[in-house]
């Protein structure tokens, strides 16, 4: 039997000013901060992540925020459409809360479901559908509740330069199930019940360019090192380049560019995000890696202040 992954783990973007990074997907989308830090590349940026109240693999959306930096171009080789999941019955809450914030939307039928479909304040292109499967989000903030709340990721719609060759990917490496086709897409399924639905374009366009409304990367899961080492031994006997083990703090990350020019990760679900705060007050301040930790006040001096707050 051949390696299935598990899901999505986590989706990495590039957007403009931080605050309204914060504002849209705290404010507007109701999602927890789960961690405030830098880019550990780049400690002038900050690295933030967004999720359910646990910080839960499948929920969690990540941004660099570069206020100032020239627009990307969405388009093949890139994650073209994020999708989130909620609950049966709550998509009339998200449409009148919608009007409220005045964020545009059209609504779309794919694959038979209704999909709620907006941009975010920077230009990446976001979809809501309700989904039975997937736990509740028992996070509250700003009049969103638990029965109303984004509970994670429903899935991703990928744009690939070689689709036939990110299909087989999916399907003969990654161990996705090839459910259905309808009009211009692929539609490919894990077992999981969060992250676990991938549309795939059929037919490539326009080649994207990396900036501010771009998704960086897509991440999937491993459930521990060891398992992730077995990843990394499996997508490299398939004939793909695979990084070295990086320690990202939260989790321990490989990567890989697959035929079709998408970034992909394969990320460990440990040892999660409440290793060096507790769960209830995660997100609160910024944390920083080792590395950095001698150098917080010229770091905290170089970064754009930034709160999270309930939105009128």
């Amino acid at each position: 039997m051949g390696r299935k992954t598990r899901g999505i783990h986590h989706i990495t973007a590039i957007v403009g000013h931080p605050q309204e990074n914060i504002d849209f997907y705290a404010g507007v989308l109701g999602l927890k901060m789960v961690k405030q830090t830098v880019n550990f590349d780049d400690p002038g940026t900050y690295h933030l992540y967004f999720g359910n109240e646990k910080g839960k693999p499948g929920t969690i959306i990540t941004f660099f925020p570069w206020a100032n930096a020239f627009q990307g171009v969405i388009g093949d080789g890139q994650v073209g459409v994020t999708s989130y999941a909620i609950p049966k019955g709550a998509m009339g809450f998200w449409k009148e809360r919608f009007k409220k914030f005045n964020v545009p939307f059209t609504m779309e039928i794919r694959f038979e479901e209704e999909l709620l479909k907006f941009q975010d304040p920077h230009g990446l292109i976001l979809e809501i559908v309700e989904r039975e499967e997937g736990e509740a989000n028992t996070w509250t903030f700003g009049g969103i509740t638990p029965d109303v709340a984004v509970k994670g990721f429903a899935g991703a719609t990928l744009y690939s330069c070689q689709p036939e060759k990110t299909a087989h990917l999916l399907e003969s490496v990654m161990g996705l199930e090839r459910v259905g086709e309808e009009g211009e897409f692929m539609r490919f399924r894990s077992s999981a019940h969060i992250g676990n639905v991938i549309d795939l374009k059929k037919i490539a366009g326009k080649r994207g360019r990396m900036g501010v409304g771009t998704v960086h990367h897509i991440a999937w899961r491993a459930e521990d090192d060891q398992d992730q080492l077995e990843w990394k031994e499996h997508v490299r006997s398939n004939g793909y380049g695979v990084t070295p083990v990086r320690d990202r703090n939260y989790f321990n990350a490989i990567y890989f560019r697959e035929h079709g020019e998408i970034l992909f990760e394969i990320a460990t679900d440990p040892p999660g995000f409440a290793r060096d705060e507790s769960l209830d007050t995660m997100g609160e301040k910024l944390m920083l890696p080792e590395q950095y930790k001698d150098m917080r006040d010229r770091i905290e001096m170089n970064l754009i202040p930034i709160e999270v707050r309930e939105l009128n």
